[in-house]
C-alpha cells in the first residue's frame, strides 16, 4: 500500500461508511426504538386497559377462555401480561392445522373479556423493520446484516485511523465548520464505542446461521428443526392418546415452577394436547430473567396429572454464548434505567453514523462554495442525506399520527400505517430534490419538531389515554411515550432554528498561526 496502512483504513472508513450509511443510519434509528417496543405497541393500542398485574388469576382466566373457545385445538397458547406489556393474549392452532392457520385473541388481564383493540403493527413494525427492511425473506435480513458487517468495518477502521482517539474525545470546538462535525463525530463515536462494537458484532452472531450455515449443514443436513431442537433444548412433540381427560388448572403448574424457582416470572405456557390423556403442559421464564435468552429453558408438566417432567437444565457453553449475544443485543433484561441508557447510546450511535455523512459532504462542498455550483454525485448524496435522516424522522412521526387519524374499525389499518411511513418518506425524498439543501433541512426538521410535539394533544383529543389521564392511572408507558415525543419536538425546532437562521460568514485569516492543528485528509474523508 503506496499510500501506508492508516491512510487505506481512512478511505475504507470513507467509502464504507458513505455508501452504506444511509441504511445503517435507518437501521440504527429503528432499532433504537425497539429498545422501547412494547411501550410503542402500548400507546398504539390505547383501548388495552392498564392493570395491575396478577398472574395467576390472568392465567386461570385464559385457561377458560380457551376451555370454552378452543377445547378441540391441538396446541394452546398463553402470553402473560407483564410490566412493560399489559396484554393477555390466548391462541390456538387446530389438530393438523399449518403455521398460517393460527387463532390470537386479546383478553382483558381482570376480566378475561375479550377485547378488540384497533390494527395496529405498533412497535413491532420499527423492531421487524432494522433487521428486515420491508424486504421480502431473506433478502432483507441478508442486507441488514451484511450493513452490520460494514458498521463492524467502520467501527475497526475508525480506531486505526484516528491514532489520538482518547485525546479527541475531550477536545470539541464550537462554531469551526467541519473542524466541529470532526470533534462531535470523534467524541460521540469515543463514547459508546464499546455499546457500537456490540451492538455489531452480536447482529452478526444472530444470524449466524443463516449466512454461515456450512458447518449446521454438514452436521445436520436438511433437518434444520433437529439443530434448534437441540440448540433451544426442545422436546419433539407428544402425539395425542386418543383418550380424552381434564386439563389440570394451570395456575396449579404455575405456582409449583414459582415453588422450584422462588422470584422466577413466567411469561409464555405451551399446552399441547389439551383435554388429552398426552397433554403436556410448557411454562417458559420471561425474557428479563437473565441475559442469555434461552427460549427452550422452562418447566414441562403433564397435563392431566400434574406432576413435573422436566425442569430448567444447565446450558452447554455454546448456547450460553449464543444467547447471550442475542440478550446483549435486544436488551430485555434490561431494567428501566439501563433501558434508557440502551436507548440514548443508540441515538448516539444514529447520530454517529449522520456525522459521518454530513462531513464526508461538507468537505467536499467547500471545494465548489466559489462557484456557487456543485457537481450532480454532491447534490445527490446531499439529497439522499436530508431524506434519509430528516425525512425518516419525519415518516416514523408520520406513523404516530396515522395511528390517531386513521378510523379505528378499518380494515388493514395496521398496513396502510406502514403505507404512511413510506408515502411521507418519498415526499421527503421530492422536497429535498425541489428545495436548496439548508432550507431542506430547516423545513423538514421543523415540520418534524411540530409532529411530534403536537402528539401529546393528538392523543389527548383522540383518546381518554392523554398524558394526564395516564399519570393520574399510573399508566407510565402512555405518558413517558408523549413526554418523550415532547421532548423530540424541542430537540428538532432547536436543530431547525440552527438550520433556518441565515448564515454568518466568518472573516478569513490572513495567516494560520503556527500552533494550530491542521486536518489531516485521512480524517475528515
Amino acid at each position: 500500500m503506496k499510500e501506508g496502512f492508516r491512510q487505506a483504513m481512512a478511505w475504507l472508513h470513507t467509502w464504507a461508511g458513505l455508501i452504506f450509511g444511509w441504511l445503517l443510519f435507518a437501521i440504527f434509528l429503528t432499532g433504537t426504538l425497539s429498545y422501547f417496543k412494547s411501550e410503542i405497541s402500548h400507546w398504539t393500542q390505547p383501548e388495552i386497559p392498564y392493570r395491575t398485574l396478577d398472574t395467576t388469576a390472568s392465567l386461570s382466566l385464559a385457561q377458560r377462555y380457551l376451555q370454552t373457545n378452543a377445547a378441540d385445538a391441538g396446541s394452546w397458547f398463553i402470553q402473560l401480561p407483564e410490566a412493560r406489556d399489559p396484554t393477555l393474549r390466548v391462541g390456538w392452532r387446530a389438530p393438523g392445522a399449518g403455521r398460517r392457520d393460527f387463532n390470537e385473541k386479546i383478553l382483558d388481564p381482570a376480566t378475561g373479556n375479550q377485547l378488540h383493540p384497533r390494527d395496529s403493527s405498533g412497535g413491532e413494525f420499527f423492531y421487524r423493520f432494522h433487521f428486515q427492511l420491508q424486504m421480502p425473506y431473506p433478502w432483507g435480513r441478508w442486507l441488514s446484516t451484511f450493513c452490520a458487517l460494514m458498521m463492524l468495518v467502520g467501527l475497526v477502521t475508525g480506531i486505526i485511523t484516528h491514532k489520538k482517539i482518547f485525546k479527541e474525545f475531550f477536545t470539541f470546538r464550537p462554531g469551526k465548520g467541519q473542524r466541529s462535525w470532526l470533534d462531535g463525530h470523534n467524541a460521540i463515536g469515543v463514547l459508546v464505542l464499546p455499546f457500537h462494537l456490540m451492538i455489531s458484532y452480536s447482529s452478526l452472531v444472530i444470524f449466524m446461521a443463516m449466512v454461515m450455515p456450512a458447518s449446521i449443514s454438514t452436521m445436520y443436513g436438511d433437518n434444520l428443526q433437529a439443530y434448534y431442537n437441540e440448540l433451544f433444548s426442545r422436546d419433539e412433540p407428544v402425539k395425542p392418546a386418543g383418550t380424552p381427560a381434564p386439563l389440570v388448572p394451570l395456575a396449579q403448574l404455575y405456582a409449583q415452577a414459582r415453588q422450584q424457582a422462588p422470584g422466577s416470572e413466567i411469561s409464555w405456557v405451551e399446552v399441547q394436547n389439551p383435554g388429552d390423556l398426552n397433554a403436556r403442559v410448557r411454562l417458559v421464564r420471561a425474557s428479563n430473567e437473565g441475559i442469555a435468552q434461552n427460549r427452550g429453558a422452562g418447566w414441562l408438566f403433564d397435563g392431566v396429572q400434574g406432576t413435573p417432567l422436566k425442569a430448567p437444565g444447565e446450558q452447554s457453553t455454546p448456547l450460553v454464548i449464543a444467547a447471550g449475544m442475542y440478550g446483549l443485543h435486544m436488551g430485555h433484561f434490561a431494567g428501566p434505567t439501563l433501558r434508557w441508557l440502551y436507548f440514548v447510546f443508540g441515538l448516539a450511535g444514529t447520530a454517529v453514523i449522520g456525522t459521518g455523512l454530513v462531513m464526508w459532504l461538507g468537505k467536499r462542498q467547500l471545494k465548489h462554495a466559489k462557484s456557487g455550483t456543485q457537481p450532480f454525485e454532491l447534490r445527490l448524496v446531499e439529497v439522499l442525506n436530508i431524506a434519509s435522516m430528516s425525512g425518516l424522522i419525519l415518516a416514523v412521526a408520520a406513523f404516530f399520527w396515522a395511528n390517531r387519524l386513521l378510523p379505528v374499525a378499518l380494515e388493514g389499518r395496521a398496513d396502510l400505517e406502514v403505507d404512511s411511513f413510506f408515502a411521507v418518506w418519498g415526499l421527503a425524498l421530492l422536497h429535498a430534490l425541489l428545495r436548496p439543501g439548508r432550507r431542506a433541512w430547516g423545513e423538514q426538521l421543523l415540520l418534524g419538531a411540530v409532529l411530534f410535539a403536537a402528539l401529546p394533544v393528538l392523543n389527548a383529543l383522540t383518546t381518554g389515554t392523554g398524558l394526564l389521564p395516564a399519570i393520574a392511572q399510573g399508566d407510565w408507558m402512555i405518558a413517558g411515550f408523549d413526554l418523550t415525543a415532547l421532548g423530540c419536538g424541542l430537540l428538532l425546532a432547536w436543530m431547525a432554528r440552527k438550520m433556518l437562521r441565515p448564515q454568518v460568514l466568518a472573516p478569513k485569516r490572513a495567516a494560520r498561526t503556527p500552533r494550530a492543528a491542521p486536518l489531516i485528509e485521512s480524517e475528515v474523508q
